[in-house]
Order: structure tokens, then sequence, then C-alpha cells
């Protein structure tokens, strides 16, 4: 074979005297190959610097950047301590970064505001089965700790089955959230709901608690009926039907289901709808009403769109806004007279003071909301939740202290009556 060899190209055509001083030619063409097997470089001598010249200057910037990278990996503090190189730091930054994205879009995705209500609810009605401070035990807090847990994880499938069949709602109501804005896909959606509509049923199932599993069951079933798009089902389309659907949720099931979760699988008591309880389900289903009509005030744009005949685009938003303050006022009103009922001070003062306080902030800040903004309707509509659930567990820990004080007093005087010298007109 021919011997390797680089062969200086030829300039082109141009007269000597066209070419500027100290311009260079590179010196490399053509290859060809020799019986040695060397290889060769030939270069072109014109005015200027030379092709080893300038090979010099490129193999000198290979060795500075060959040790400006050493330098950087080997970096060392004034204390002796090797540093973190630049590519490690930036690797970990990017996982944190990775991390709190995914924990961001699960968060928006779970709908806090509806996680941290159902837990309020679910604490605040088994308080009620309590009877005296004895009662709150390593028992109890187990047999709570399993309720919130299993209706956390059938809330979060209920939540994301929603957002699964309104992708293209919420692009316009709320695109802040995950299947909306992309960050999650439809399938990831549907991945994240089975499981934790599996895990709410294998933990009311291992529990073995029936008042439980028949919470989380009808809840499902509700639940899908209300947000599925298949026929004869996606009730949310018809607006007095919604509304029972999150009636029957919030109010009965979540108040009297996990009651006597408590009361009969936990306590082992007879089944006892006591006065509490019955207010509790009555202030729950005026919340209930409040919130199925309330939730479409921000969203009547899409739901106009995509044909959704709420409440809102039927009678209009302010229309629908009003009618909502109202029965939140009545409901604390009734609470208001419940708590003047009681016979503890400190639960009538408690639930009155605090009751009537809700009620004042609730309609001083209904007069300021702007209705054409729909950043001020969603910011009062978690307000609300947050008043109301903070009236709950109030009214609950003061029953609580009521019936304990009742029973202190009551064993009291059994024990003097026990103590006491036993007459003979006595039977």
């Amino acid at each position: 074979m021919d011997a390797l060899r680089l062969r200086p190209s030829l300039p082109s055509a141009r007269p000597d005297g066209a070419r500027r001083r100290g311009q260079f030619i590179p010196a490399f063409c053509s290859i060809q190959q020799n019986g040695v097997g060397r290889v060769c470089l030939s270069s072109q001598r014109t005015q200027g610097p030379t092709f080893y010249d300038c090979q010099k200057f490129f193999d000198w910037k290979s060795s500075y950047s060959r040790i400006s990278y050493r330098s950087i990996n080997t970096s060392i503090n004034a204390s002796g301590q090797q540093l973190q190189s630049e590519p490690e730091a930036h690797d970990s930054a990017s996982i944190w970064r990775a991390i709190s994205s995914s924990l961001d879009a699960f968060y928006r995705f779970s709908r806090p505001h509806t996680v941290i209500g159902t837990a309020l609810s679910i604490v605040s009605v088994s308080l009620l089965a309590v009877e005296s401070m004895s009662d709150i035990s390593p028992l109890f807090l187990t047999g709570l700790l399993q309720a919130v847990v299993a209706a956390l994880f059938m809330n979060i499938y209920i939540v994301g089955l929603n957002q699964l069949f309104d992708i293209e709602i919420d692009k316009v109501n709320k695109p802040t959230l995950p299947l909306a804005s992309g960050e999650y896909s439809p399938a990831t959606g549907v991945a994240i709901v089975s499981v934790f509509a599996a895990m709410s049923f294998g933990l009311g199932w291992a529990v073995g608690s029936q008042p439980l599993f028949w919470a989380l069951f009808i809840s499902f079933v509700l639940g899908t009926a209300y947000s599925i798009n298949l026929p004869y089902l996606r009730w949310k389309r018809f607006a007095v039907v919604a509304a029972l659907c999150i009636l029957a949720v919030r109010a009965v099931i979540v108040q009297l289901a996990f009651f006597l979760h408590i009361q009969t699988f936990v306590f082992r008591r007879p089944a006892i709808f006591s006065k509490p309880l019955i207010f509790a389900t009555g202030f729950m289903s005026f919340f209930s009403v409040v919130i199925a009509l309330f939730k479409d005030i921000p969203d009547i744009e899409g739901d106009r769109i995509f044909g959704i005949r709420s409440f809102s685009v039927r009678l209009g938003q302010k229309k629908v806004f009003w009618i909502c303050v109202g029965l939140l006022e009545m409901a604390y009103s009734v609470a208001i007279l419940m708590g003047a009922t009681s016979s503890s001070l400190w639960s009538k003062s408690a639930t009155i003071a605090g009751h009537s306080i809700l009620a004042a902030i609730l309609w001083n800040c209904a007069r300021s909301v702007d209705l054409t903004s729909k950043a001020a309707i969603t910011s009062f509509y978690m307000f609300i939740w947050k008043s109301v659930l903070r009236g709950i567990p109030a009214y609950s820990s003061g029953e609580v202290t009521d019936r304990g004080s009742n029973n202190t007093t009551e064993e009291l005087q059994c024990r003097s009556k026990l103590s006491r010298p036993s007459s003979p007109f006595e039977s």
C-alpha cells in the first residue's frame, strides 16, 4: 500500500499580490500511505506563523485546561479539607430540586384543604365518643389513627379521580394542578389513584371494623359516580345530585360512620346517637351544602364552556355567594344556641364566644370580597374551610370537658353514698 502523507493543499489561483501579508494556509488536505507506515505532516511555509507555531499554541491551551480542571477537582480550603467538586454539588442540587418538585406536585394533586378538612372532621367526631378523659388511651389513639389514615387514602383517590376526568376543564379553571399543567401524565394519575384506593381498602379490611369499611366503600362509590364519565354517571353535571353526593360523604358518612367506628369497634359500646353527634351532623350538613355551592363559583368559566350546569352557572355568582354566606351564618347561630344549652360553663363560654367571633369575621370578610376577581373568591373559599373546621373541634373538646366534669360529679356522689352508713329506712 502507498505511504501515508499529508499533502499541502494548493492555494486558490490568485495572484501573489492578492495574498495578505502574514496569511497562514493550513497544511493538511490529503492523506496517502507509504510502505514504511510512517505518518508525516508536511506544511507549506508562507509568510506569518507556521503550523508548528500554532501547534505549540494549541498544546499550551490544552495543557492549561487540564491543569485548571484538575485544580477545580482538587481544591483545598484553608483547613486542609478537600472541597466538593462543582459537578458533584450540581448533581446534589439537581436531586433535591427534583425531590422538592415531586413533593410539591403531589401536594397540589392531593388538594390539601380537603385532606385537612377530612382529618379534622374525623378527629372531632371521634372525640364525641369519649365519655371521660380516661377514654383517651392508646387504644383510642390507635383506632383514631387507623380511621384517619384509611380515610385520607380514600380522599386522595376521590380528588385524584376527579382531576383525571376534568383535565380539560382544569386547564381553564385550575391550570396549576399537576394533570392540567402536564407535570403528571394521565397514566401517572391513574397509577396514583389506583394505589391509594387499594391501600385504603386494604387498611380498612385489615382493621376489621365494619363501620370503617362501609364508610370507605360508600365514599368510593359516591366519589366514583361523581366524577367518572360513563352513562348515567358523572353526577357532578347535575347541581342537585352533586350537592347530595358531597352532603352524604361530608355530613353523614364522616360523622356517623366514624363515630360508630370509635363507639362500637374501639370502645365496644352500644351505638347511641347523642345530642353533640346530632349537632355535629347538622352543622356539617350546612357546611357541606355551602361547599357544594361555593366550590363552583370560581370555576364558572370552565363549567360554562364544558356544559357543567352548576348553581353558579344557572343563578349567577353573586346570588350563590350570598346564599352560601347566609347558610353559614345560620349554622353559626344554631351553634351558639346549642352552646347556650350546655350545662358546663366552660363549654358554654367557649362555644358561644368562638362561634360569635367566627360569624362576625365571616360577615366582615364577605362584604369585602371582589366577586369579579377569581383570586379573591378562591381565597374566601379557603377561608370558609378554615373557619368552619376551627369551630367543630372547639365544640367537640368542650363536650368532652363537659362530660368529664359531669362524670366526675356523678362518681363523687356515688362514692359518698356508698361510704355513708346505711339507714333502716332506706331500701
